[in-house]
């Protein structure tokens, strides 16, 4: 039996590989510290867990809509259009199965076999294979020198070809950690309408910004831009709902309602336990929320810090939960990355995502969603491995 061009091209996530390599490794008696995966350490909030409960126990646990009960889409359509001052109605919004969910099936929406997608690095592993599978092709567009981060508008433009669709942006940036300024974000926005694209937008991170940083989606930028963003959100970074599975797509009626279908027939609609959950949240911000944002920034400063007195370089993160050093001379002559950060595993059992996976092949990703004393334990683990190269 053979398998599809699809399929056999199809490779898992790097990031959730990586992730379960530190959890055998584990369960085999090692102290392991998994800075590899991006799942907060915190509990969902604790109205989540109530509605959650709540539902359970009403024995009204049924099929949904495809595209998510109403009364969660009402409420994420006043929410995305609050918090950007624009305004949506639930017929622009699909509940999703996660934000990953959410972005292949846009891209299956959008995407017609031969058309370019432009990436910008570095940029999150799963999207050059969301756009490849679903028959385009990834182009990326690095950023602007210097190792800010920052993205260069003069070389997206220049990018952008016959067959180029639109463009998938991320901001706050995972794996850098970079927020887009205004100004940047304007700048994008010009080009998309000037070219005739659309534009994903992942702001999956959006309330997790720090040192003064500020999110700006395009969706504010113009009603012109507005129409031709795609939002997506979820539950798992902001309320630490990562085992509840619970994300967003929010569009136009014609893109959502696409969705909408190619959901109802692919994947089915949403677990209803996890939307009541998630609109628990929505309906009113949770307790937790703020101290867990404070607390983030509070370990940022301590890897940060850390990684400067080690004389490491990289992007300054202002957003979401991760560092991203340059550690290339440390990999050794004739390796990379991934043996580096294999290397680091195997000796101090320090789990880390090697840069290539988000092309910036000469980077190492450190995620901050641990606990501090453990950051602090891994910049000691770090120390003491780099002594050895």
């Amino acid at each position: 039996m053979e398998l599809s061009q699809r399929a056999a091209g199809l490779s898992g996530s790097a990031t959730l590989r990586l992730a379960a390599a530190a959890k055998e490794m584990a369960a085999s008696g090692r102290d392991v510290i998994n800075m590899a995966v991006g799942e907060p350490d915190f509990h969902a909030p604790r109205v989540a867990r109530e509605a959650a409960h709540a539902a359970i126990d009403s024995g009204r646990v049924k099929y949904t809509p495809a595209a998510g009960l109403l009364s969660l889409r009402q409420t994420l359509a006043r929410v995305a259009g609050e918090a950007r001052g624009v305004s949506y109605s639930p017929q622009n919004v699909v509940v999703c199965h996660s934000a990953k969910h959410a972005l292949s099936h846009a891209l299956l929406a959008l995407v017609n076999p031969g058309d370019e997608v432009l990436l910008l690095p570095p940029v999150w592993g799963s999207y050059d294979a969301q756009v490849e599978f679903a028959g385009g092709t990834a182009t990326h567009v690095a950023p602007l020198p210097g190792g800010s981060c920052a993205p260069d508008l003069k070389g997206i433009e220049a990018a952008i070809g016959p067959k180029t669709g639109g463009i998938m942006l991320t901001t706050p940036c995972n794996p850098s950690g970079y927020v887009w300024s205004k100004e940047d974000i304007d700048g994008l926005c010009e080009i998309v309408l000037r070219h005739n694209l659309w534009l994903i937008s992942d702001e999956i991170y959006a309330r997790l910004v720090f040192d003064g940083a500020e999110h700006h989606s395009p969706a504010a930028h113009s009603e012109a831009m507005k129409e031709r963003t795609l939002l997506v959100e979820g539950a798992s970074k902001l309320y630490a709902m990562t085992g509840y599975r619970m994300g967003a797509l929010v569009a136009t009626e014609k893109v959502a309602k696409a969705v909408g279908n190619i959901q109802s027939q692919l994947s089915g609609c949403p677990n209803y336990i996890s939307q009541v959950a998630y609109e628990s949240c929505l309906e009113s911000e949770p307790e937790e929320v703020a101290p867990m944002i404070a607390e983030f920034d509070r370990r940022r400063l301590v890897i940060t810090e850390g990684l400067e007195r080690l004389g490491l370089k990289g992007p300054t993160p202002r957003g979401a939960f991760y560092a991203f050093p340059d550690m290339s001379r440390y990999f050794g002559e004739g390796r990379d990355a991934g043996d580096f950060c294999a290397d680091l595993l195997e000796a101090e059992a320090l789990a880390t995502v090697p840069g290539s996976v988000f092309g910036a092949p000469n980077h190492v990703r450190f995620s901050y969603a641990i606990a501090e004393p453990r950051v602090r334990e891994a910049l000691d683990r770090l120390e003491r491995f780099l002594k050895t190269r």
